[in-house]
Formats: C-alpha cells, structure tokens, sequence
C-alpha cells in the first residue's frame, strides 16, 4: 500500500473552502490512478464465441483430455490443440472466453472462469462450442490487472463488467485533514487476478490439469478457489443447472488445488492444506503442512507430496526451493529433505519422475525413487528458456512456458527427447 500510495499521487492541490454550516475546509486532491473500462452485462454475457485457430499470445494454464490439449490465452479464451499425434500438434480452434484463466472438463462439458461467472461449454463437436449454462457472479471480486503502481478507483458494478483499466488523473475534493489517503486507497481496491475432424468421442471423466490449477472435478462436483480465501463447491451434474452447494472459508491465501483418490492438497502461500473430499459435496480439513511465505503449487503420490516455492513474487519474501513432504501420515505431514532451486512454478510426476518447471532455468527431470537423493539423479535438463506448468501423460510430457508449448517423449527416462514445439509469435512474445 505504501508503495502505491508514494507513486500514485501526482499532483496535490489544497484549495480551502467553507463547507456550509459545518465550517469544514476542504482540499482539492489530484492523483493517478486505474480507472475502470466497463463492458455492459448483456454483451459480456452473449460474448462467447468460436473462431479459427489464433496464434499463441500470452499463455496460461494447459489442460489436456482425450487426445486435445487446452491452452489458456490468459484473460482471452482457450486454444484448442489437436494432440493425437504429439509429434504434430495442430491448432483447430479458439475458444473466446473474455476474463478466462482455468478450464476443466468432465465428459464433454467443458468449465472455464469468465471474469465474475462460471461458464458451461458444451463441446459434443468441438468446432461447434455451445454454452449450455453460466453461473453468474461466483466470482464477484475478479477483475483484470491494471497497473500496480497505482490505486484502482471509482469501481461502480452497476455499469457492467470492469475488462480493463486505464490510467488517469483523477480529481476530487475531499475534507482536510479526513485521512484521505488511507480512505481512498483502502475503499476501492479490488482483487486482480492471476480437432480437425469435429469429432465428439469424449470419455465420461474429468480430464488432466497442471498443478498451477484453481479449478479441480471430483464426481459431479467442481471445487473452486472463488478468491483466495473462499473455496466453493459447485454441483455441475447438470450444467445448465449449476449450484453452489458450499462455501468453505480458509484461513489461508490459497493458490492451486491438487486431488489425489479421496484427498484434495490445497497450495497456499504459507503452507500446504489436505482435505477429505470423500463426501465431495463438502470437504472436510484432514492436516496442514507450514512453510515461509511463499508462492506454492503441490502434486503428491500416496506417500509423498512435493511441493515448489519461489522468491520474488506477490506471495513474499521466500525462497527458492523443492520440498519433500511424508504424507504417509496423512494427519502428520512432515518435511523429508528441501532442494534449492531456481525459481521454481509448476511440477508433475508420473512413476518414479518428477518433472519442474524451473522458471528460468528451463525445465528439470529428476528420478525421485529416493527422496533424500533426487538432486543427485537428475535425469535431463532442459535450460535456458522460461518454464510454467507441465502435465505428464502416457509417456508424453506437455510444458507451457514463455516461448510456447513444448512436449517431450518419456517414454525412455534415460532417453527423454523433445517430439515437437509450438511458438508464441503474437503480442505477448
């Protein structure tokens, strides 16, 4: 807040006055600051659409199922991967989902964040996308990112959806010696957020997301992270009858959630979280494992977690490192042994390999059989482009990161090799 505050006033002008009866002066304040861009509710909400395949600006969460990979346009939509040979990826569709950042998919019915709603995607035929169904304002406090070096303001929902900000001076008059600072920058603040053949040969199950997921399926039910102390459950066995039927409150600052069998790990920025999701209509806390404070994705096996936190982020000062967690008492998680890193984001494991996405420093492929050696038994290192999520499936590994989409063929750990590759040539490049 200091921070905002020292760099966002840019002119401040005192203009005294007599306020009526109450002889109150009053100062003239002059600042810069996000002023929000509305779109109207009704075309947000009539703006879903198909297009052709779209070059890869700005990437975000992947998300692979039956053979398609999903690829987030961050705030954009979805681009959408025909993957079946991996060796040849061909883009065949894109997904325009203003506000979208996390998909997840069960059977056919496709789930993704539209800024403040939840939208249902019917994709039967996947060059024939239908929104069968929206859950409107679960996510109430979502807006896109404006510029951190100053305060956001004059936020009025009743003229629609905010789908930008642009940066202003802004003028008002307000009483002397009101605390005006504190009171402006404190009130309107608001949260920012992080096939050729048309076939429709789905499977009834939910498909494979990165551990960078918000989103996550269990039966007819999708857990969510609404804001990042507010999970939700959301009844989706009908998608144009969706329901929120629970709202957890947690006492931390969640980030990715991750589900094993009956478990649910939530990554948070100071610790891990394990819940019960065997009544999944309500999960139910089990135990929790503390960390610095520090950004946080989790993937775990039955007797291990592992867990990436990195420095230098809005999470806080934390370092840069890979834990290894026991969760063979899942009520007692305790610490095995910790890795320096990079900066770490996104991790997989498949079998007996660990997968990192090292910021940075690439991606990393270790043998994790003993977890007080896995440093030591590096399989390969992919260095010296930057790295986010990954999902390892049937021997094919696919990596987002901030040159594109990579995928590698691991069937052979002590021959791993890249199979094909996807460039990011638009804007975001």
């Amino acid at each position: 807040m200091e921070k905002i505050i020292k760099s966002s006033i840019a002119i401040l002008t005192l203009a005294a006055s007599l306020s009526g009866c109450m002889d109150k002066t009053i100062e003239k304040i002059t600042y810069t600051a996000n002023v929000p861009v509305y779109m109207s509710y009704t075309e947000f909400r009539n703006s879903f659409t198909k297009s052709e395949p779209k070059e890869i600006s700005k990437p975000g969460k992947i998300y692979f199922k039956d053979n398609y990979l999903f690829v987030n346009e961050v705030q954009k939509g979805i681009h959408v991967i025909d993957n079946s040979d991996p060796a040849n990826p061909k883009k065949v569709a894109f997904y325009e989902i203003i506000g979208n950042v996390d998909i997840a998919i069960k059977g056919s019915i496709l789930y993704a964040d539209s800024y403040i709603d939840l939208v249902a995607i019917d994709i039967t035929d996947i060059n024939k996308p239908k929104e069968v169904g929206r859950l409107s304002n679960i996510f109430p406090e979502i807006v896109p990112e404006g510029d951190n070096w100053y305060p956001y303001v004059n936020v009025d929902k009743s003229k629609g959806v905010i789908v930008d900000w642009e940066v202003k001076n802004v003028t008002e008059e307000v009483e002397e010696n009101s605390d005006w600072g504190m009171w402006k920058y404190g009130r309107d603040i608001v949260f920012a957020a992080t096939m050729e053949n048309g076939g429709g040969n789905w499977s009834s199950g939910a498909g494979t997301g990165g551990s960078m997921a918000r989103f996550m399926l269990n039966d007819d039910n999708l857990y969510l992270i609404a804001h990042p102390w507010m999970l939700k459950t959301v009844d989706v066995k009908t998608p144009d009858k969706m329901n929120i039927i629970d709202s957890l409150q947690i006492p931390r600052n969640m980030e990715t959630l991750y589900k094993l069998n009956d478990k649910l790990f939530i990554g948070t920025t100071n610790g891990m979280l394990i819940y019960d999701i065997s009544k999944s209509t309500k999960p139910e806390y089990i135990s929790s494992y503390d960390h610095i404070t520090s950004c946080d994705p989790v993937v775990a096996d039955e007797k291990y977690a592992y867990v990436t936190l990195r420095a230098g982020t809005r999470c806080g000062n934390g370092r840069n490192v890979l834990d290894v967690i026991d969760i063979s008492s899942i009520t007692n998680p305790y610490l095995v042994k910790s890795y320096p890193m990079f900066n770490p984001y996104g991790l997989g494991i498949d079998g007996n390999l660990l997968f990192v996405c090292d910021g940075k420093a690439g991606l990393k492929i270790y043998d994790r059989s003993d977890p007080l050696a896995i440093i030591q038994n590096q399989l390969a290192h992919y260095p010296d482009f930057d790295t986010y999520d990954v999902i390892p499936v049937n021997g094919i590994l696919m990596l987002v990161g901030q040159d594109g989409i990579f995928q590698y063929d691991y069937t052979d750990p002590l021959n791993i090799k890249q199979i094909s590759f996807i460039a990011i040539t638009g804007e975001g490049k």
